[in-house]
């Protein structure tokens, strides 16, 4: 199954109401991912540019994009951002096809 990596900051209001009630989202967040067949892999807490950040496997990128735009649009974060993860085997696969590929980069000289 497909893993991604979120990170996600919360907005300032958010962010305040957990300092005034400290949560463990966990729960909440494998709730959320069981509803389109995915997992919790891992959550972290973090501070810098994120405030954490989650791995989550889904079945496909549609499920996990959905699960996404459910989240941001609530308007608890300031920021939301999901990458899809390869696995090595998938990266290694990755490469070998694209040394294949005929690619010219731009140049200057006409």
């Amino acid at each position: 199954m497909p893993s991604y990596l979120i990170q996600l900051s919360y907005s300032p209001e958010a962010l305040a109401a957990m300092i005034k009630k400290p949560q463990d989202r966990r729960e909440v967040i494998t709730k959320l991912v069981s509803q389109f067949g995915g997992t919790l892999v891992g959550s972290w807490l973090c501070f810098g540019e994120y405030d954490a950040i989650l791995v989550i496997e889904a079945p496909d990128n549609a499920s996990a994009a959905a699960c996404s735009l459910a989240v941001s649009s609530s308007g608890a974060f300031k920021a939301f951002k999901t990458t899809p993860l390869l696995s090595v085997e998938e990266g290694m696969a990755a490469m070998k096809k694209a040394g294949k590929l005929n690619y010219k980069p731009p140049t200057g000289k006409k």
